[in-house]
C-alpha cells in the first residue's frame, strides 16, 4: 500500500463512521417466535375458500389451512392448493428517492408479489432461497401501500417440484422465513463476497449498483467489540462500475475454527469526494480451506475429520419456520454432543443458523436442493446464485453440496466455483466427485480399492441411518476408529439430527412422522435427548481416556489423547470428584492441573487423590473445553458389586430359616418371607411376605439352551435354609443353588456353561407382569444409566444410582419419555423395583452383568433395529444384542455389532458363567 494511498485513508476515516446505513423494515415478523398477522385465504383444503388471517413467518398446514404432505406421496390436491396474502403497510416518506426492494427470505414454492396491485417481478421458484424485487417505482410514499402475494405449493416447473416437493421428507405451503424492505441510495452497494485467508490476506468482491458519481470504496476491519484492526483500505470507482475489487494483509489475526471461532467485522464505505454515501457491515473469519487430492480437507492448514450431523430445518409445531433461539439450542446441542460439524440436509438454512454456526464454532456443507432429481440449468443457475450470494461470507461454510443422492445437474458445478472467490470444495453427495468419495451407508470396512482401501478423501455425507433406537451410536465406535486412523479418512455424518414429527392439527395434535418416513433423529421432535445422544457425546470426545481399571494400585495416573485439532489440552479444565454409593456422606472432590498435551499426542492427566480414596465407591472426572463447555464425564467403579452387597444384604438372625416340602413345591420361610422352589427343578415358584403375594416368579430361566436337574436337595446351614440343583456333567447349567437367611435375603447362585460358541441372548429370566394389582411404576437402581444399552452401544452412560419412572416409550415414535424404562442397562449393582403394593429390592455380586427390564414394544415397521429380548420380564444377562440402522443389520457395522463369542474347549469352571443375586422380599 503506497505511501499516498495510506495518507488518503487516513483523512477519509474519520467520515466514514458517518456513513448511511441500509435501513430496514419488517413487513412479517422475524421468526416463529414473533410473527405478523396477515390475510389470508387457501384455495384447497381445511379452511379454504374464505379470507382470514394468518400469522407470518408461517407454514399453513400447521396453522390449520390446507393438507399436510409428504414428499413421497402422490396426492395430487397439493398441486391446486396455493394460498393468497395480503397486507397492508407504510413506507416512511423519507424514502422516497431512494432505492427500496422486498426480500422474501423463504417462500414454498411459486411466489408471485404485487405491490399495489403491480407485479413486483417474475414469479419466483424455489422453496428455501432469499429473492428480492426492486419495489422504489410501486410504493405510495408516506401512505399505505399493499402487498398481495400469491404463493402455490407446488411449481409451475417440474424440475423443481422433482427437487424439492417429492423429496423424502414434509413438503409444506406458505411464507415460512421474514420478509422486509430494505431501502439505500440510489448509488449504493448490492452484495459482497470475502475470502479472507488464514495467512491474514483479505479481498472482496463487492457489487455496487447505481454508480454515477460515487469515486471511491473505502473499507476497515474491526473485531466485534469495534476495535480497528490494521489500516483502512480503499479502491477508486468510475461511473457505472458495477463490481470492486478490494484487498489487504492483516498480521497474524485470530483465525476462525470450531475450536476458537474467532470473528471480525468489515464496514464498506461508498463515498464521493470524501462524503459518505452508503455502508455496509459484514461478519467474517480468517480461514482458508484445502482439499489435497489422496490426502485430506484441510481448515488453516489442518487436516481435519468431520464430526457431524445432517440436520433438516424442523420445529413441529411451526414446520420449516425457525426462529434464531431455536438455531442457537440446536447448535449448542450439536457443540454439547463434543461434534464439529452439519450438513444442511437439504437445502440452505436460514441466516440466523449459520450465525449461530459462526459464532458458536461449527463447520457447515451448504446445500443445494435435490434428491433423486435435480432442478433445471435455467431454474438451478438463479438458485446457485441466490443461495452462494446469501451464504458466501460465512466462515463456518467450507464445503458446498449440488444436490443430493442422483440429485445432481453438472451444469451447475462451474457456478459454484464461479460465485465463491474462496474455492471451497465442491461434492456430490453420495457419490465420487473431484476426489471426494461420500458414499451413504456403507458397511464397515466395505468395499475393494474404495473407502479404507481406497486412493480418494473419504467421507459419507450419510451413515448409520438412525432409526427409532438404532444407528447415530450404535455402530459408531468401531466407524469412527476406523476413520480416525486412515488418513484418507475425513469423518462422516451421522443421519440425522432431531425427529421430524409434525404436529398434526386435523388429528388432535397427534406427532405424525408419516409411519417410518419422516427423519428419525438423534433428538426427538422437541429435542428430546435420547441414549445415542451420550454415546456420540463419549464417542466423539476429543478428550479421549485409556481404557483401565482402577485397584488398589492404582496412582492417580490416567492416560490421555489429544484428539482435538487446534487446541492444547491445557488449555481445558479438568476434576474429579469421588462419591459413595450406597450411603450418603459427602464425596470429595479436586482439581487437576491440566496438561501440556497438543492435538494428536497423548500423554498423563494425573488426579491428586487423597490417601482414603479406596474408602469410595466411584471416581468421576470431567473435562471442559477451553470455552467451558463440558466434554464428557467419565466414571470409573472403585468398589466392585461383591463388596456392595456385602454392605447391603443382611445374612444374620437367630431364628434359624425353615424348610417345608410337600408333593411338588420346597417351601423355604424366614422372617415372614417365603419362597418356595419346584421340587423337581429348583425354579421360584411364589413369593411371599407378610402383606401377601410378591408375582416375582418362574426364575432362573436359561435365556439359551434348557438344563433339567439330576437332583434337587436341601439342607440347612447354620441357621439357614439351602436348596441346591445339581446337574450332568456336560449340561448347560452346573449349579443352581437357593439359601435363605435368618434375615429373610434370599441368594441365589447360578452357574453356566453357554451352549453354543455364538448367541445373541446368555443370562436368566423371572416372570413380573407390568401391570395388574403390583403393578410397576419405577425403578431406583445403581448402575451405568440411566440410558439402556446394546451390544454395539455401550457408550453414553456413566455409574450412579438413578430414579426412574415406568414409561411405555417407543423410541422416535410419537410422545416420548426418556430415559426409556425398557431395555437393557449395563454394570448392574442394585435394583430397588418400585410397584403399587409390593416393591423389592435386588442385588448383584457378580460384575458384567446386564439388567433386562420388559421388552419394549416394536415400532411401526422393525427393520434392523427390533433386537431380541428373552422370554420373560426381568432378566440378569451376562450378553446382549446388538441392533441395526433402518438400511443395515448390525453385523455390518463392524465388531461389535456381531454375536458375542465363548470358546472354552475344556469347559472348565474357571470360565463358567456366574450369576450371583440377593433379593430382599420384605417391602422395606
Amino acid at each position: 500500500m503506497s505511501k499516498i494511498i495510506k495518507i488518503a485513508i487516513l483523512f477519509l476515516f474519520p467520515v466514514v463512521i458517518h456513513a448511511q446505513e441500509t435501513q430496514k423494515l419488517f413487513l412479517s415478523g422475524t421468526g416463529n417466535d414473533h410473527t405478523v398477522d396477515w390475510k389470508f385465504f387457501c384455495t384447497e383444503g381445511r379452511n379454504s375458500g374464505k379470507w382470514t388471517t394468518i400469522p407470518v413467518p408461517s407454514n399453513w398446514e400447521l396453522q390449520g389451512f390446507g393438507k399436510y404432505n409428504y414428499g413421497l406421496d402422490k396426492d395430487s390436491l397439493r398441486g391446486h392448493e396455493k394460498g393468497l396474502y395480503k397486507y397492508s403497510f407504510t413506507v416512511p416518506a423519507a424514502w422516497k428517492g431512494r432505492v427500496v426492494d422486498i426480500v422474501f427470505d423463504g417462500s414454498m414454492t411459486d411466489t408471485e408479489v404485487k405491490i399495489n396491485g403491480r407485479p413486483a417481478g417474475a414469479t419466483h421458484q424455489g422453496s428455501f432461497y432469499r429473492f428480492r424485487y426492486n419495489v422504489s417505482g410501486l410504493l405510495h410514499y408516506g401512505s399505505s401501500n399493499l402487498l398481495e402475494v400469491s404463493v402455490a405449493k407446488e411449481s409451475a416447473n417440474r424440475s423443481v417440484n422433482m427437487a424439492e416437493r417429492h423429496c423424502d421428507f414434509w413438503i409444506f405451503g406458505g411464507i415460512y422465513r421474514p420478509v422486509y424492505l430494505e431501502a439505500m441510495p440510489v448509488q449504493h452497494i448490492t452484495s459482497q463476497a470475502i475470502d479472507a485467508k488464514a495467512n491474514g490476506y483479505f479481498q472482496a468482491s463487492v457489487h455496487l449498483a447505481g454508480i454515477t458519481g460515487a469515486d471511491r470504496l473505502n473499507a476497515q476491519v474491526y473485531t466485534l467489540a469495534d476495535q480497528p484492526i490494521g489500516q483502512a483500505f480503499s479502491t477508486k470507482l468510475y461511473i457505472g462500475d458495477t463490481l470492486a475489487h478490494l484487498q489487504a494483509n492483516f498480521d497474524h489475526p485470530q483465525t476462525w475454527t470450531p475450536e476458537s471461532p474467532n470473528l471480525y467485522k468489515v464496514v464498506y464505505t461508498l463515498s464521493k469526494d470524501n462524503t459518505p454515501i452508503h455502508s455496509v457491515e459484514q461478519r467474517f473469519g480468517f480461514r482458508t480451506v484445502e482439499l489435497k487430492e489422496r490426502d485430506g480437507i484441510y481448515i488453516n492448514g489442518v487436516k481435519i475429520k468431520f464430526k457431524g450431523i445432517c440436520r433438516h430445518s424442523f420445529w413441529p409445531t411451526s414446520g420449516r419456520a425457525l426462529s434464531k433461539t431455536l438455531s442457537l439450542e440446536d447448535v449448542g446441542l450439536i457443540k454439547e454432543m463434543n461434534m464439529n460439524a452439519v450438513r444442511m440436509s437439504h437445502y440452505p438454512p436460514d441466516d440466523h443458523f449459520l450465525d449461530a454456526c459462526d459464532s458458536l464454532g461449527v463447520f457447515v456443507l451448504d446445500e443445494l436442493t435435490g434428491w433423486h432429481h435435480a432442478y433445471d440449468t435455467e431454474v438451478g443457475s438463479r438458485l446457485v446464485k441466490e443461495m452462494i450470494e446469501k451464504d458466501v461470507n460465512h466462515p463456518s461454510i467450507v464445503v458446498w453440496d449440488n444436490g443430493n443422492e442422483g440429485g445432481f445437474n453438472f451444469d451447475l458445478d462451474p457456478l459454484f466455483d464461479k460465485y465463491d472467490p474462496q474455492g471451497r470444495p465442491l461434492i456430490h453427495p453420495w457419490a465420487l466427485f473431484r476426489h471426494m468419495d461420500t458414499q451413504h451407508y456403507i458397511n464397515y470396512d466395505y468395499g475393494n480399492a474404495t473407502y479404507w482401501h481406497g486412493h480418494d478423501v473419504f467421507f459419507p455425507t450419510e451413515f448409520l441411518h438412525g432409526l427409532y433406537d438404532g444407528g447415530h451410536g450404535a455402530g459408531l465406535y468401531d466407524f469412527w476408529e476406523g476413520m480416525w486412523h486412515n488418513p484418507l479418512s475425513a469423518g462422516g455424518f451421522l443421519w440425522d439430527f432431531s425427529d421430524e414429527a409434525v404436529v398434526r392439527t386435523d388429528r388432535n395434535g397427534e406427532l405424525d412422522t408419516d409411519k417410518d418416513h419422516g427423519p428419525d433423529g438423534i433428538l426427538g421432535p422437541y429435542r428430546e435427548k435420547e441414549g445415542s445422544f451420550f454415546a456420540v457425546k463419549e464417542i466423539w470426545s476429543p478428550v479421549r481416556i485409556q481404557p483401565r481399571e482402577i485397584t488398589p494400585a492404582f496412582d492417580g495416573s490416567l492416560e490421555i489423547e489429544n484428539r482435538f485439532f487446534y487446541s492444547n489440552l491445557h488449555q481445558c479444565h479438568f476434576s474429579w470428584r469421588l462419591s459413595h454409593a450406597t450411603t450418603n456422606p459427602a464425596g470429595t472432590a479436586g482439581e487437576a492441573e491440566s496438561p501440556n498435551i497438543l492435538p494428536g499426542q497423548s500423554g498423563k492427566l494425573t488426579l491428586a487423590l487423597p490417601a482414603h480414596w479406596q474408602d469410595f465407591d466411584i471416581l468421576s472426572l470431567t473435562a471442559k473445553d477451553p470455552a467451558g463447555r463440558e466434554i464428557y464425564t467419565w466414571t470409573w467403579p472403585i468398589s466392585r458389586p461383591a463388596a456392595i452387597a456385602r454392605r447391603l444384604v443382611d445374612t444374620t438372625g437367630a431364628t434359624p430359616a425353615r424348610i417345608t416340602p410337600t408333593d411338588s413345591l420346597y417351601t423355604l420361610t424366614a422372617a415372614g418371607i417365603s419362597v418356595a422352589f419346584g421340587k423337581t427343578t429348583g425354579i421360584l415358584r411364589s413369593t411371599q411376605n407378610s402383606k401377601g403375594a410378591i408375582p416375582f416368579t418362574n426364575g432362573p430361566i436359561l435365556t439359551s439352551g434348557e438344563a433339567m436337574p439330576q437332583q434337587v436337595t436341601t439342607r440347612t446351614e447354620g441357621n439357614a435354609a439351602v436348596l441346591e440343583a445339581t446337574y450332568a456333567k456336560q449340561s448347560v447349567c452346573q449349579l443352581l443353588k437357593w439359601t435363605l437367611y435368618p434375615s429373610g435375603w434370599l441368594k441365589m447362585e447360578v452357574h453356566y456353561f453357554p451352549p453354543e460358541y455364538e448367541y445373541s441372548l446368555l443370562g436368566i429370566n423371572f416372570s413380573y407382569p407390568e401391570k395388574g394389582k403390583d403393578s410397576v411404576k419405577g425403578i431406583r437402581w445403581l448402575g451405568d444409566g440411566p440410558y439402556r444399552v446394546w451390544k454395539n452401544r455401550m457408550q453414553g452412560t456413566t455409574l450412579d444410582v438413578w430414579d426412574k419412572a415406568y414409561n411405555n416409550t417407543i423410541t422416535g415414535q410419537g410422545n416420548v419419555v426418556y430415559p426409556e424404562f425398557k431395555g437393557y442397562f449395563a454394570n448392574f449393582y442394585w435394583m430397588r423395583l418400585e410397584t403399587a403394593n409390593q416393591p423389592f429390592t435386588v442385588v448383584c455380586a457378580d460384575e458384567d452383568i446386564f439388567l433386562r427390564l420388559f421388552t419394549p414394544a416394536d415400532p411401526i415397521k422393525t427393520y434392523n433395529v427390533a433386537p431380541s429380548f428373552p422370554t420373560g420380564d426381568i432378566s440378569f444377562m451376562n450378553a446382549i444384542p446388538p441392533i441395526g440402522t433402518k438400511s443395515q443389520k448390525p453385523e455390518k457395522l463392524g465388531p461389535s455389532g456381531e454375536k458375542s463369542m465363548y470358546y472354552d474347549y475344556s469347559r472348565s469352571k474357571d470360565y463358567a458363567k456366574t450369576i450371583t443375586l440377593y433379593f430382599d422380599f420384605s417391602g422395606k
